[in-house]
């Protein structure tokens, strides 16, 4: 304890007035903050939002603008009608609604768009109190309403219904053709992005740079994608050795599907992931075992959004078991 501390007159106002008591840990870094960590997604995303404009044209920008202006517009409704402070600076809206947008099929009517984005801000995230109070992912939470509500207009044909693209865009998605059909794909369209899928899960070198921007700015927890990859690289090796695929199935389940923008987007979200560095590895081990036990043993080709919903709902128990344990208690 300091000379200034030990000398100080309890009873004097000017010599406690600075002083306020609280639970550690006491550091605080004023140069990160919500706005701050949003404006570094955005930055990270717009490699895969460039590729996929690129790919797709319109139905990226039809998408992307929807879901981005339907978010905006929920998150100022619902937090007036709650008698809160507009929230709409933190840009944590429009980080949802370009994160749904990259999610989903670019095919989709504007009204998916529309009730994904209502759902995602108004279910996933204000109902709980708002940002940092909500247990789920609020763009996987719309995603996943609409994949329930229009199972039609989000299952495989919608990949199909994008006319006047390269023909390598048109078709099944890599992990549907290989899970039904048993067809297959060349390693560098899987990781370039020369396929179809939702538009933000097709290019895997643009999801990495991102990802590796998110990771380098501390704003993405490593510990998070590294395990979830690693998961499904052990998984998915075991089932391409025993069922003979020769590298193949590997490499689509690594390139071919959402693994990656999942990986470094979705599952590092700060608020519905595990405070611990320990949770973390588990968060990431519990999560790429369920994406790799859905798309091997349920009618899905994909598993990633059910994936990390079921670890988000588990985080809270995941931060209790593995805090630090205080000094002195048994």
């Amino acid at each position: 304890m300091s000379d200034t501390m030990k000398n100080s007159d309890p009873k004097d106002p000017t010599e406690t007035a600075g002083l306020h008591v609280a639970p550690s840990p006491h550091i605080k870094n004023t140069g990160t903050d919500t706005q701050r960590m949003m404006i570094d997604v955005m930055i990270a995303l717009l490699p895969i939002v460039l590729m996929s404009v690129y790919l797709f044209r319109l139905y990226a920008v039809k998408q992307l603008f929807i879901c981005v202006i339907a978010c905006l517009a929920s998150e100022f409704l619902f937090v007036w009608m709650r008698g809160k402070a507009i929230t709409l600076s933190d840009c944590s809206a429009a980080v949802t609604g370009i994160i749904l947008a990259l999610s989903l099929p670019g095919s989709a009517p504007w009204f998916v768009g529309v009730l994904a984005s209502i759902v995602g801000i108004g279910i996933g995230k204000i109902i709980f109190g708002g940002l940092g109070m909500n247990i789920f992912n609020p763009a996987m939470v719309g995603r996943a309403f609409v994949m329930i509500a229009f199972a039609q207009l989000m299952g495989a044909g919608s990949y199909e219904n994008m006319t006047g693209l390269v023909d390598a865009v048109s078709g099944a998605t890599p992990l549907s053709a290989l899970k039904f059909n048993g067809l297959t794909m060349d390693i560098a369209p899987l990781f370039w992005g020369k396929t179809n899928g939702s538009l933000g899960e097709t290019s895997t070198a643009a999801c990495l740079l991102g990802g590796l921007f998110l990771v380098i700015r501390k704003t993405a927890s490593w510990q998070i994608p590294l395990s979830i990859l690693l998961t499904v690289s052990v998984i998915a090796g075991i089932t391409d050795i025993t069922g003979s695929y020769s590298g193949v199935f590997l490499v689509h389940h690594l390139f071919g599907g959402a693994l990656m923008f999942g990986a470094f987007f979705i599952a590092t979200d700060p608020v519905t992931s595990p405070l611990t560095a320990k949770g973390k590895w588990y968060f990431g081990l519990g999560t790429g075992i369920l994406i790799m036990v859905i798309r091997l043993f349920s009618g899905y080709p994909e598993g990633v959004m059910f994936a990390v919903l079921m670890m988000n709902a588990v985080t809270p128990l995941i931060n209790r078991w593995t805090s630090p344990q205080p000094m002195g208690e048994a």
